[in-house]
């Protein structure tokens, strides 16, 4: 089993590379209009932008700068397919333009556009930033009538393009029921306020590009990839900057699409995916290690699990969760240019099982949690 992971640089307003309908996620974080350090692109891409910023007019660089932004999401719709899912992590700006500070809303302005293109909008999550200190503040500090309170989440947006997703073949059920998650995650991830992300360390030096990029951690882009497509389909990054969305559609198993208009990130994302074999091996061995350790906890607490994995033997909550199989990655090699395929095998290997802290440790109450055979 196998993936393909391509990079077109070019400009995402147009991407005459996707055909229409073939993409089923689109997973991205855009440049923030207003944020100073994408004023020189916006500018570049809509000079009227910088114009109206010299001239101190905030609110007409806010929209020329979204006007822009409205090109990519327009070409979105039309490569996604019927039932496919958009999911666009951006934040809010504050801006002093003119003397005059204010917040300007970009996930509004987003879903204003969404929903004029033709998208389902579905409930948001807010990802409250771990990164920032509790004690920051805004404005006059301690003094009443004129602090701001301090931005510290970004928001996830979730679209949706038509009905919901039908799977009617048997191939495709199989999938589906392949790419199940796991009870305690289904939990965890479907909360709409996000404040558990701490990222995967992921041995890559971006250097000054991940600033340039506006980079989000691996563990988002990942977890919406798991939620919301299912084993070999193609997931879609109209501004891959430093190609986190591919990296993970890699470990998840799913084809990717990237779009990337600053060449110079170049190799970069080849460089980095085949030497990050090992990294992402690694998450995908956590997702076995975390449920063991869900297990351990829930019979300790409330006794034996009703539900075993076919492929693992370990137990799970749901009989949705009896056919779960999460490969682990082979080989990842550069097959053309700007392309990298993904090998898979059928899951974590026996040698990996065995490790302390994955499936086949003993639980809290002193029993083994049994795994059953499979290939590998």
């Amino acid at each position: 089993m196998g993936t393909s992971h391509k990079v077109f640089y070019s400009d995402s307003r147009e991407m005459p590379d996707i055909r229409d309908d073939s993409i089923d996620l689109i997973v991205t974080s855009p440049p923030y209009p207003m944020i100073e350090m994408w004023d020189p692109i916006f500018s570049k891409l809509n000079p009227k932008a910088g114009e109206a910023l010299a001239e101190g007019k905030g609110d007409r660089a806010f929209e020329m700068m979204h006007q822009e932004l409205d090109k990519t999401w327009r070409e979105s719709f039309r490569v996604l397919k019927n039932g496919g899912f958009a999911c666009i992590n951006v934040g809010d700006a504050t801006r002093t333009v003119a003397q005059r500070f204010q917040l300007y809303s970009n996930h509004s302005r987003i879903v204003h556009a969404f929903k004029k293109i033709g998208f389902d909008t579905l409930p948001v999550i807010v990802w409250r930033k771990q990164t920032n200190a509790p004690n920051k503040f805004m404005g006059s500090g301690t003094l009443p009538a004129g602090a701001y309170v301090t931005l510290e989440h970004e928001y996830i947006l979730v679209f949706r393009k038509g009905a919901q997703r039908v799977f009617e073949d048997r191939e495709a059920k199989l999938l589906r029921r392949r790419s199940a998650f796991f009870w305690e995650e289904r939990n965890k991830w479907f909360s709409d306020v996000w404040f558990d992300l701490k990222g995967v360390s992921q041995d890559i030096n971006y250097g000054g590009l991940r600033e340039r990029s506006a980079a989000f951690p691996f563990e988002l882009a990942y977890r919406l990839v798991n939620m919301y497509s299912v084993d070999l389909d193609t997931v879609l990054d109209p501004f891959l900057g430093t190609g986190t969305t591919a990296l993970a559609a890699m470990a998840a198993c799913r084809n990717s699409i990237g779009i990337e208009i600053d060449e110079a990130f170049g190799q970069r994302l080849v460089r980095h995916a085949t030497g990050g074999i090992h990294w992402l091996n690694r998450r995908i061995a956590q997702r076995f290690s975390d449920h063991v350790e869900f297990v351990n906890q829930y019979r300790a607490a409330k006794g034996a699990l009703k539900h075993v994995n076919e492929h693992y033997g370990f137990p799970v909550m749901t009989g949705q969760e009896r056919e779960i199989k999460i490969p682990s990655i082979d080989a990842i090699t550069e097959s053309g240019e700007n392309e990298i395929c993904v090998t898979y095998s059928d899951g974590m290997k026996a040698t990996e099982m065995r490790e302390p802290g994955y499936p086949g440790s003993r639980t809290a109450d002193g029993h083994r949690v049994a795994h059953g055979s499979r290939s590998s």
